[in-house]
């Protein structure tokens, strides 16, 4: 078993990861912890407790960070044109969820669990990393402690998506991202190189939601927004962003992967650029010099990614 902390923006793409890490027979769901991105932190911290309420999900919940990690960072508008005005496709989500939350943070609810866990906790990271940094900063030695770190996040070899150089979860908190990807624990980026050609058609979704039960059908209803969202890119289906990073966890021979010392560029006009250092190519010393080798996927079996995901979402 897995034993996964989910740490999340929930968000279309965040709900299906949801959904896949509840159901898989061989994940552990011992946490969700929610972040600001897809939409203010009181929505996706709403939204999380709406999906743990509807899908019966006992992980508990802990509410995270509103703000990058350096303040003076200024936030631009929520992307209610890609997730709708309430993070779930213009769903209408109630304004309040009657779930409890835990009472602690969300990095102190990480800090917590992997020390009680030692070895045994995979991170799966599919929003911005600032919660990951905080714990960090607070509690350096968790990183020998943790399992694997899982991010969604990033592009190596292919254009971003909300600049020419910077995916959405980095540019979001560059800071936060480069503490994450320099600490000394082993992450797995899931980025737009593999991502980005990993679509499921509505008609594919649709089929799922008729065969299963109404946890697909809540699925299939939330995602026709950010299926109509996609059409400038994907013919009638969405990217599974999210899902990706929850597949490498049980399904790691699904990818082809590099590895080498990751950075992430911090203000410019490249800002929240990833960028890797391979390992075995020579440079002059630079500031990926010391630097823990991390992995970057950058090969995908789409299909394969795609069955296994319906498959463990009809597994109700």
């Amino acid at each position: 078993m897995h034993k996964v902390i989910y740490d999340t923006d929930p968000g279309v793409d965040d709900a299906m990861a949801l959904l896949f890490l509840h159901r898989h027979a061989d994940i552990d769901l011992i946490g969700i912890t929610t972040v600001f991105g897809n939409a203010s932190i009181e929505t996706t911290t709403r939204n999380a407790l709406f999906l743990k309420r509807e899908w019966n999900i006992p992980a508990p919940v802990a509410k995270g960070a509103s703000v990058t990690i350096d303040p003076s960072r200024k936030e631009g508008a929520w992307p209610t044109f890609v997730h709708g005005d309430d993070g779930l496709g213009n769903i209408n989500v109630p304004e309040v969820v009657d779930v409890p939350l835990d009472p602690r943070p969300a990095y102190k609810f990480i800090i917590d669990t992997v020390r009680a866990n030692p070895g045994e906790v995979t991170l799966v990271a599919v929003g911005r990393m600032t919660n990951l940094a905080l714990a960090l900063k607070e509690a350096p030695d968790i990183a020998g402690l943790v399992k694997q770190v899982v991010i969604m996040g990033g592009n190596f070899y292919v254009p971003g998506n909300v600049t020419p150089v910077a995916e959405a979860n980095i540019h979001g908190d560059p800071e936060a991202a480069d503490i994450v990807l320099t600490a000394p624990w082993q992450v797995v980026v899931i980025g737009l190189d593999v991502t980005a050609i990993t679509t499921m058609s509505r008609g594919y979704l649709g089929e799922m939601a008729a065969k299963g039960d109404k946890a697909l059908q809540l699925l299939d209803k939330l995602s026709q927004f950010y299926i109509d969202f996609y059409k400038h890119a994907v013919e009638d289906g969405m990217m599974v962003h999210d899902s990706c990073a929850c597949v490498y966890v049980v399904a790691p021979e699904l990818f082809t992967t590099i590895s080498g010392a990751m950075r992430v560029v911090c203000g410019g006009i490249a800002d929240g650029q990833t960028i890797i250092k391979q390992d075995g190519r020579r440079f002059p010393p630079g500031d990926w010099d010391g630097l823990p080798s991390q992995i970057a996927c950058t090969g995908i079996q789409s299909q394969e990614v795609i069955d296994l995901i319906r498959d463990t979402l009809l597994n109700a």
